[in-house]
């Protein structure tokens, strides 16, 4: 991924009810700021559009110096409710004034208040929750379980299977089922039980019948019965991708026939994302696990595994536990946050201006079809997959610029993700408006004429 250069440039300046551009970006102001992140931090936490951020408020980002953004990256899509709720504000300020800021496993009031909140939001096979911090951690978590629940069964039972590009985190294990080679190029050497197949998405695997996944673990040299585990994306993040629905249902029913659990990655697509509450329902299937986070609490860092109590009872108390897990800060924030998706109908706006949404990009797709190789996702989640002209292979430089085209232009993405690095991903707040989705895609259309002419 390459860098923003710190050289303040002229943009045209724009004043609409959502957007105001009013000075060179980034920011002449801002540079001590920018320089001094650069000068002390490493350089793998630099890549994005160079806005220092002063606050975010519902759908819209501001700077210290009068600009504003519609923003189309909800974070990294965790503000599913908004930038800035009053109500998660007021949570988070109330308990921090309470005096209670952390008390690792000791109980406290909300603990036992937000598992059941999450269990009572999950499948009604899924009983309780193992409150985390971070997306990562809960990946971590579901493979120890899988493995434990396998081996209990028969020690040869510890096979993990996930798919070629996705991305499960950053830590060791979410790594290694990552699905991601450039990722992975640091582990040295890879768990030869943890094995990735295609993911039957449609467009850079055609092949969506379900012979293939058993095809590619008889290629492996993997016995269906030493099988603990399948985990995947309810979509794969980077590239908003779907899989196809019946290739998830023969999937379900061949984890039932070898006793393996079916774990969904729901850390991008839970709480509302994809017009759905969570992103697998699209299937129409049973989940055994479900890993969640980002849009959780809408702002501080918390997380959850959710599965039935024989799965999560598996280890004894004291034995699978984490420093921050359920810091009551944490959870007032997380339970204010599904208090205000339920509130809002946030589910039901992203099912909504997804439609709208999603018309639009197939629109600019049929306008550049050798430029726009797929238009992925549901709800308020989208990519396009940018593509060098008549072919498939992945144009980054292209997605680099649209974005940077819709920066300048008063919309803020984060920089292309997914395959080759080429996938535009669109995901808003779930609470923006019919009016602002409108015309942050007329910036969208501004940008793909200005890059693809």
């Amino acid at each position: 991924m390459p860098n923003y250069p710190l050289t303040p440039k002229t943009v045209p300046h724009v004043k609409t009810q959502y957007r105001t551009i009013r000075t060179k970006l980034p920011v002449p102001e801002s540079l001590p700021i920018l320089q001094e992140m650069r000068r002390y931090e490493p350089q793998s936490m630099s890549g994005l559009p160079p806005v220092v951020w002063k606050k975010g408020e519902n759908f819209l980002v501001h700077d210290h110096w009068g600009n504003r953004w519609i923003d189309w990256s909800s974070g990294v899509l965790i503000t599913n409710a908004g930038h800035g709720r009053k109500e998660i504000i007021d949570a988070i300020v109330a308990q921090a004034k309470s005096g209670l800021l952390s008390n690792y496993l000791f109980p406290h009031a909300l603990r036992g208040k937000l598992a059941r909140m999450l269990v009572a939001r999950a499948p009604k096979n899924l009983d309780k929750a193992f409150i985390l911090s971070t997306g990562s951690e809960t990946l971590e978590c579901a493979i120890k379980l899988c493995r434990t629940r396998g081996m209990n069964l028969k020690p040869s039972k510890r096979v993990i299977v996930s798919f070629l590009n996705a991305f499960h985190g950053r830590t060791l294990g979410a790594q290694m089922i990552g699905g991601i080679p450039a990722l992975k190029t640091w582990i040295g050497r890879q768990d030869p039980r943890m094995i990735q197949v295609p993911f039957p998405e449609g467009f850079r695997c055609k092949d969506v019948r379900f012979a293939l996944f058993t095809k590619s673990l008889a290629k492996a040299g993997v016995h269906p019965s030493d099988v603990c585990g399948v985990i995947l994306e309810s979509y794969q993040g980077g590239n908003a991708s779907f899989a196809d629905v019946a290739y998830i249902k023969a999937l379900r029913a061949w984890c039932d026939r070898h006793s393996a659990l079916l774990v969904f990655d729901e850390v991008q697509a839970g709480f509302g994302r994809t017009g759905k509450y969570w992103g697998f329902e699209h299937y129409g299937v049973k989940a055994d696990i479900l890993c969640c986070g980002k849009g959780i609490s809408g702002s501080l860092p918390l997380s959850a595994v959710l599965a039935n109590h024989q799965v999560l009872d598996l280890y004894a108390p004291g034995s699978m536990t984490s420093t921050h897990s359920c810091n009551p800060v944490c959870c007032a924030a997380t339970i204010a946050n599904l208090e205000v998706l339920d509130r809002v109908k946030a589910v039901a706006n992203s099912a909504r201006l997804g439609k709208a949404l999603h018309a639009r990009l197939r629109g600019f797709q049929k306008k550049y079809p050798t430029r726009i190789g797929a238009v992925h996702g549901k709800g308020l989640v989208a990519a396009l997959h940018m593509v060098k002209p008549g072919a498939e292979e992945p144009d980054a430089d292209a997605a680099w610029r649209i974005v940077e085209a819709c920066y300048e232009r008063g919309v803020l993405m984060f920089s292309p993700v997914g395959f080759g690095g080429a996938s535009v991903k669109i995901s808003p707040p779930l609470t923006i408006t019919r009016g602002a989705l409108e015309e942050s895609l007329g910036v969208l259309e501004e940008a793909l004429g200005a890059v693809l002419g």
